[in-house]
């Protein structure tokens, strides 16, 4: 089994990243306790699991001290994932942005430490970054959060390691470039890729906030759940434990809608709007390091990775 764990708590497991990782892990064995107030996750998503006698769902809120300590008894890893993760949403809603991702994170770490968690994994995102002094962009590189989501992120790292080094609690710290995979949102607070692909099927043109030479890196889900399971299996202390998960290729938003309506064989109109307040322009990541010490390789490129998704998306049409 996995760096020998087996009774795990993962916070926001009914969301997009998270309902993947509940499932790889009881493909793997483990033991799950899953927590989500469902406000973005989806009960669906984890409905199929509740029959299995290794996994307990518990619906509530990351901040409520008497859930998640009762929750935690036991358990020797947790998976943080919960989270307000949307950029528009945060700039519109900062304080309960900052309530959820902040206080969240400190009482889940809080509660950790009480019950004597033996690894904390948390879930981060490169917009941490802000707009690139250079690219690719690497764990070392300068950290300037562009908008409330980003800071409070930015934050709860802070967190994560005053929490080590105080109390010891052993800590590994995920950046997540854009993850895209069947599951993400396609409303206006969700992933590029899904609302293009939503728009397609809806004969709709395809909104591009700004020209479309901004550059991502896209990962597909199932990379991602993977680096999340070797965190298990790491035990190097010596260095910092933060890792960028990413393919490390960059793709423009005007590539990623040209493949799209290739693969789809859909043509469309292409609509520009302004650029969105704290939207970075580049974003791409250097992945040496999660490569070496993670033993992390991301195996689905982008072409594999939409042709899976758009064929999910028919399937459920």
């Amino acid at each position: 089994m996995l760096g020998g764990f087996k009774d795990i708590f993962v916070s926001g497991g009914a969301g997009f990243i998270g309902a993947h990782m509940v499932s790889e892990l009881l493909k793997n064995g483990f033991k799950l306790r899953v927590l989500d107030d469902l406000s973005t996750g989806k009960f669906e998503n984890i409905v199929h699991h509740l029959n299995n006698p290794d996994f307990c769902f518990i619906k509530g809120d990351v901040r409520d001290e008497k859930i998640v300590n009762e929750a935690l008894r036991d358990v020797k890893a947790v998976y943080h994932l919960a989270a307000i993760s949307s950029v528009p949403f945060s700039v519109k809603n900062p304080r309960i942005t900052f309530q959820i991702n902040l206080e969240g994170t400190r009482n889940l770490l809080e509660l950790s430490v009480r019950n004597e968690v033996e690894k904390f994994i948390f879930a981060s995102t490169s917009a941490v970054y802000g707009d690139p002094v250079y690219l690719p962009i690497d764990e070392e590189h300068p950290r300037n959060p562009k908008s409330p989501y980003a800071l409070t992120k930015l934050k709860a790292e802070q967190l994560c390691r005053e929490f080590e080094e105080k109390y010891g609690l052993n800590v590994t710290i995920l950046r997540l470039f854009n993850v895209y995979g069947p599951g993400s949102r396609c409303d206006s607070y969700g992933g590029v890729i899904a609302q293009f692909i939503n728009r397609l099927r809806n004969n709709k043109p395809l909104l591009i906030y700004g020209d479309g030479t901004q550059k991502r890196d896209f990962v597909h889900v199932k990379d991602v759940v993977q680096a999340f399971l070797r965190t298990l299996s790491f035990e190097n202390t010596s260095e910092n434990k933060v890792f960028n998960i990413a393919t490390g290729k960059p793709t423009t938003i005007n590539e990623l809608a040209r493949l799209l309506t290739d693969l789809t064989g859909k043509e469309t109109k292409i609509k520009y709007l302004k650029a969105r307040k704290g939207d970075i322009k580049h974003s791409y990541a250097n992945i040496k390091k999660a490569e070496r010490s993670l033993g992390y390789k991301p195996n689905i490129s982008l072409k594999e990775g939409l042709l899976t998704l758009i064929n999910h998306q028919d399937d459920r049409s």
